[in-house]
């Protein structure tokens, strides 16, 4: 089904999806577990894992439909707005998910407590990452990369740039048309690939959702249906660093 860096997804006969490979790890299921436990959110069934230290593999239920990607330009506006508006309300639903007691002094992990190490706003330059416990430290390491990675138009003002955040909140972290599942009549069937997901700043989903991409329209879409909407100017300026 796909082949990207780090892991390989395959389907047997619609029914079974392996997904393989370095960047498959636990976190990923425990998102998924969570999404399953205490929302109505779609997300496969998780069927078998095997982790290893440098490489994992998940079994899962196939999530029946077609990617959005595909569909997406066959939707006239009213579906486009519709199924951008299923997505939204989705995604309420998981930012409700409770953290687990034994993350509680995390601010920002993933679903299991481990760092976030494939972001490239807040990959930790050291080894082994660090973790973080306040917004305050997630500013401090897009800043950090930010200079690390020779940013200098905002050396002195980015910090001040960056959104602040009071609330972590439970995040898919790659919420894009390749990952919303849809049926023929453009309805949302399942949500896929959960490698990111964890807590971060409230405006996560939506940074993330609105980053650079060949899905313009779609974002656009997005966009004026959000539940809310943040200032994103300094997440921008370090993106244009760090992507």
């Amino acid at each position: 089904m796909s082949r990207q860096g780090g892991g390989h997804v395959t389907c047997y006969d619609n029914n079974l999806v392996c997904k393989r490979g370095r960047r498959v790890r636990y976190s990923e299921e425990a998102a998924m577990r969570l999404v399953k436990r205490h929302t109505n959110v779609p997300v496969p069934d998780i069927i078998f894992s095997d982790y290893e230290p440098q490489k994992g593999n998940i079994g899962m239920s196939f999530v029946p439909g077609s990617t959005l990607k595909s569909m997406w330009d066959g939707l006239d506006d009213r579906n486009k707005e519709r199924v951008c508006r299923e997505t939204w309300s989705m995604i309420t639903q998981w930012r409700q998910i409770p953290r687990p007691p034994k993350l509680a002094h995390l601010y920002q992990c993933l679903a299991d407590g481990s760092p976030a190490t494939e972001d490239p706003l807040i990959k930790d330059l050291e080894d082994p990452p660090r973790s973080l416990y306040t917004d305050e430290a997630v500013r401090v390491r897009i800043h950090q990369r930010y200079l690390h990675y020779a940013g200098q138009r905002y050396a002195e003002t980015l910090l001040d740039m960056l959104p602040q955040s009071s609330a972590s909140i439970f995040t898919h972290g790659d919420v894009a048309p390749r990952n919303i599942m849809v049926d023929q009549s453009g309805h949302v069937t399942g949500i896929i690939d959960w490698e990111l997901a964890g807590w971060y700043p409230d405006y996560w989903e939506y940074a993330n959702i609105m980053k650079p991409s060949m899905d313009d329209n779609w974002q656009s879409w997005m966009d004026y249906t959000a539940i809310q909407r943040w200032d994103l100017k300094g997440i921008i300026a370090a993106r244009r660093v760090l992507f």
